[in-house]
Order: C-alpha cells, then structure tokens, then sequence
C-alpha cells in the first residue's frame, strides 16, 4: 500500500516570486515592491520586478508543467493585481490573468490550486494599519469575494493564507521580510488575531458561494521534533516540544495558529504566557475562525530544533548535510510531521510545500543536473509514503518549487525550482530532478 490512486502530484509557486510585471495592467504596490526596494533588506537590493516574467510567459510554463506530467498546480494571487488599493475599484486586467491562467491549466489536464493570501499585502492597506486595522478582516473578504466570484466554477481546491508564522513571524517580529519592522507582543497578538479571522471568514465564504464543490484549507509551516529513538518516551518528547509554545517565538510555533482554526480555541498555554493580552473575542468569532477545513497544509522542509541552546540545536551537528538555505537535511520530518499533526488534528495531510535550494548552474552539456536534489526528493518521499503505508490519510504533495525564482529577502542566489531560469534571457530548463519527478508522478510514486 502506497499512495492512493487519486493522490494530487504537483509544483507550487507564489505570484510575487515569479510574475513579474510589477507595475503593468493596473497591478497597485504590495509592501515586497516597496518596502524592500533599495534598503540593503534583500540581497544585491534585488526585486520582483521582473523575476521569471511569468505574467508573459504563463503559456510556456504551463507547458513545460504538462511536459513534467503534473497534476495539480498550486499558485498564488496577488491581491494588489486584482485590487490595486487592496479595496475597491477591481483591475480587469489582472483578474482577466488569473482567469487565463486557470484556463490554460485546465485546458492542459492540471488541475489548479488556488492559494489567496502570500505575502505580498497591498502597500495602500499596511499604509492603514495593515493587519493591525480591526477592519483587514474585511478588506481580505472583500478580496476573497472577488476571486472566488470569478474563478470558483473552475478552481475547486483553496489555500486562505500561506505560512501565517513567515509573514508575520518574519515580517512583523524578527524584520527580515517585508514590511521588515519589529513590534512587540500585544501588537502581534492583535495582528494575528485579525488573520485568523480574515481566514475564517474566506473560509465561510467559499464554502457559501463556491460554484464548484470547494476543498479549503491553510498552509502553515509543521515541520515538528524529530523522535531521538524508537522508544515511546521519545516519541512523546518530541510530540510534546512539536506543540509547545516559546514565548519569543510565539507567532511560530505550529499550535498557535493550528489550535484556533482546527480546535476552536487558543491554546492554554497562550493564556500562562500573556495573560490579559490575549484576544478578547465571542464564541461567534471564535465559530467563525474554526470554520470546518477539508485538509491540513502543511509546508515541511526541516525538522524542528530548540533555537535558544548554545552551540548545536539538537538536530544538527558539525558537518551535518545542509542545502543552500543552511536547512538541516532531515527527511524523516516527513515521516513525523503527518503522524504527529493527523493524530492533534485529525484532517488528511497535503505537503503544500517541500523542497531544497541549491546552487544550480547549467553544465556543458546545456544541461542542469542537479543530483544532491533527487537524493533529498527521494529520501524525503519515502518517509512521506511511509506515513502513507502507517495508514495516515495523505491527500497530495507540491513540490517547491516548479521553476527558481525569487526567493524573498535572498534574492536569486536561491534555486529551488524543477527547472532552471536563466533569469538574463529567460531560458527556461527542466533540470534532471524534474524529469526524475515527472517519473515519480508517472508511477504514483511506486519507483520510490
């Protein structure tokens, strides 16, 4: 027993990383266009200006995702193409992109999966207050209806938000992505509070007016503890340390946004570290936010570790194998991850994202092979279809990520892609590991 017949194979991108077109066909600001221009924020004080030019060339990417033999493409939106101010007046234009692009994925059997929300917030709204402003909630259903109204009678498949810990952990906490500011505690508690509830009321939305019969869920980055060994004290040491909560690092830990959304309620151990800082909301709002998902997604590409330790956090060591992001190779999160997350909450497990980052470059041969990437891939899918063959309910895998391209405050110095981007001509390559995967797709991963 392996993965079931209907399982979904397939890449994942985010609009701000590979589109491009930052100021065409009515696209307003979002804070990655102007926060982290010329501030020495992002690498050589590089942008998505241009990246991989996919809003021009969507039709030779879709192209090269049919030849990669992929299912399911999950991508993102951005609000600002759709609502330039991030309310309001709607951009035809941008819309009319997002409706071409589904069509060409449908036209070419890849099924798309939509997610709303990564990332790039419109400028005209962090102006307001951005995710402090009681009324974002608001702003991002209005933005939710518009895209749903337009796509849902081909799109069935949903993501509200992509790694709420990121964009407000790293954007809002320790500064290192846009809009790259500092604050403290109670504005972060507000903060999140108002994105939980920004994602429930998508959530109802959806569920209410979709044309086509929806499947919902959010994207949080999981990776958990990793077991020290078989035994089952171990295994709840590391079932214990995967859900509690550090009150410096509260905004990324997994059961802060998990526990709201899927249990209904903030955990315990948030109200022992802020007491009387915590939301005050009604048993409606809380409702709301827990509105019934039909998966979990989960971006998995470490294993969890204490970072407050001196020296070596516990899953590292010297001279343990690493990719380009410096991230600990540690397949057997894979493994983990889904049990520990399935048995908390109980929803099937969707890898909305899984990858490494390397230092491509195209050889001789004008091939990109990439072999280091295929070693990862296959350990890392084993351990997935090992959870698989324990019985975990797996529903797919997109990988991260279908082409390089600009990977937030590093620039372009990060590969991730199946396929190589010469980002001065805009050449595209499938590398050897897309074609390796397009075999693991091929097979329903039975050649793993």
């Amino acid at each position: 027993m392996g993965f079931h017949k209907d399982f979904m194979w397939g890449t994942a991108t985010a609009a701000y990383q590979i589109e491009g077109a930052w100021n065409e066909d009515g696209r307003g600001a979002s804070v990655w266009d102007v926060c982290g221009r010329d501030r020495n924020v992002v690498l050589f004080n590089e942008t998505g200006d241009v990246t991989c030019d996919h809003y021009h060339r969507y039709k030779e990417d879709v192209a090269l995702m049919k030849e990669l033999g992929m299912k399911c493409y999950r991508f993102s939106i951005s609000w600002s193409r759709i609502l330039p101010e991030g309310t309001g007046a709607v951009n035809q234009k941008g819309l009319q992109f997002y409706s071409d692009l589904v069509d060409e994925l449908k036209a070419n059997g890849i099924e798309p999966l939509v997610s709303l929300f990564h990332w790039d917030y419109p400028y005209a709204l962090y102006q307001k207050g951005g995710w402090m402003n009681p009324e974002s909630s608001e702003w991002f259903l209005e933005y939710t209806k518009v895209v749903v109204d337009a796509l849902s009678d081909r799109v069935s498949c949903w993501i509200t938000m992509n790694e709420p810990q990121c964009f407000i952990g790293c954007g809002h906490t320790i500064g290192s992505h846009a809009p790259f500011v500092k604050l403290g505690t109670r504005d972060l508690i507000t903060m999140s509070h108002n994105v939980l509830l920004s994602h429930g009321k998508a959530v109802r939305y959806i569920r209410e007016h979709a044309k086509t019969k929806a499947e919902i869920s959010f994207a949080p980055i999981a990776p958990v503890y990793i077991p020290k060994d078989d035994s089952k004290e171990a295994i709840e040491e590391a079932r214990a340390k995967t859900f509690h909560m550090n009150r410096e690092r509260f905004v990324f830990s997994l059961t802060w946004w998990s526990d709201p959304v899927i249990l209904g309620k903030y955990p315990e151990e948030a109200y022992e570290l802020f007491g009387e800082d915590m939301p005050v909301y009604s048993e409606e709002e809380m409702k709301l936010i827990s509105q019934p998902l039909d998966f979990y997604g989960m971006n998995v590409y470490y294993s969890e570790a204490d970072h407050e330790t001196e020296g070596y956090p516990e899953n590292m060591w010297q001279g343990r194998g690493r990719t380009g992001m410096g991230w600990v190779v540690s397949p057997e999160v894979m493994y983990w991850s889904p049990k520990f997350i399935y048995e908390r909450y109980g929803l099937p497990i969707m890898i909305t994202e899984n990858g490494m980052a390397g230092m491509d470059w195209i050889h001789m041969d004008g091939k990109v092979h990439d072999p280091y990437r295929i070693d990862f891939l296959h350990r890392y899918l084993l351990e997935f279809k090992r959870a698989a063959e324990e019985g975990i309910p797996l529903k797919g895998y997109m990988h991260w990520s279908l082409m390089d391209n600009f990977e937030w405050a590093c620039g372009y110095n990060m590969r991730f892609g199946l396929i190589y981007v010469d980002y001065q001509s805009q050449q595209r390559i499938i590398k050897d590991s897309g074609y390796w995967f397009r075999d693991v797709v091929q097979t329903n991963g039975e050649n793993l």
